[in-house]
């Protein structure tokens, strides 16, 4: 399991995020009223970086929890270990965040077993409270403590999905990728490359984002493009710095390959 920590201590510099909507307004409402939040989109829309740019904002630490299907609720809540001859209880990330005070951020919560996602129900209704079964003991959230998790709706299956029980204990938001002139001057700032490249770089991609998903499940992502838009600042090309960032982590298949590779040839320069 991945535990991310940050602290505004810790990061001296605001994180980047350009708002598309109204996402900036509604979590300030739900953390004002302690209510958990869920973030649903794509992969490499912003979830991450919007998350860590609210934390900063509100000036609350924040608990980030990457989750996967081996994740257990012993991960989240604490277990007893073993250390020097005694055994010591350990809190886990769940459980520090509730002790802190501070935001926890499941990612990509969907990759998680459901019976460990039970664990958060009662901190995700007016109970508020974390049950540390193993300590006996019963949590309860101080005002800072906000839950909010993320999922990609692209991912979901009958075998995966959120249940119904998680989902309407939480208010939502939809994130998708920024339109282009947005996303341009996301990846000008997170790049430092110039406009032209970065016009370049953004209309490649929505070429790509209206390909048949059959043949391509995953598209380029804000992220890779921003990827992509650092390589050129290191001298690449731009084909050179897209296959190597968008391209090549798309996809093995060699027919889909060629065909990406003659979009890039039509959309960006040698």
């Amino acid at each position: 399991m991945q535990v991310a920590l940050n602290t505004p201590a810790a990061n001296s510099g605001h994180p980047y995020y350009l708002p598309s909507a109204n996402e900036v307004d509604v979590f300030r409402a739900a953390y004002r009223q302690q209510l958990p939040l869920m973030l649903k989109g794509p992969t490499g829309c912003g979830k991450t970086r919007f998350v860590e740019h609210m934390a900063h904002a509100l000036k609350v630490p924040l608990i980030t929890i990457a989750c996967h299907e081996d994740i257990t609720a012993a991960d989240l809540v604490g277990r007893y270990l073993l250390t020097g001859g005694e055994t010591v209880w350990l809190d886990g990330p769940l459980t520090r965040a509730v002790r802190e005070g501070a935001i926890c951020y499941l990612d990509e919560i969907i990759e998680a077993r459901a019976d460990t996602t039970v664990v958060i129900h009662p901190l995700a209704d007016h109970r508020r409270e974390l049950h540390i079964e193993r300590l006996g003991e019963s949590l309860c959230a101080p005002d800072a403590f906000m839950l909010v998790v993320s999922y990609n709706p692209g991912y979901q299956s009958v075998l995966k999905d959120l249940k119904q029980s998680t989902r309407q204990r939480m208010v939502a938001i939809e994130m998708n990728y920024p339109v282009a002139e947005k996303e341009i001057e996301i990846v000008m700032q997170e790049s430092g490359i110039d406009k032209p490249r970065a016009t370049d770089l953004v209309k490649l991609a929505n070429a790509i984002r209206k390909l048949d998903a059959s043949s391509l499940p995953e598209v380029s992502s804000t992220r890779t493009l921003v990827s992509a838009a650092r390589l050129m600042t290191e001298g690449l090309s731009p084909r050179a710095a897209a296959n190597a960032a968008i391209l090549l982590p798309l996809t093995d298949d060699r027919e889909i390959t060629r065909g990406l590779g003659e979009i890039i040839a039509t959309y960006l320069r040698n």
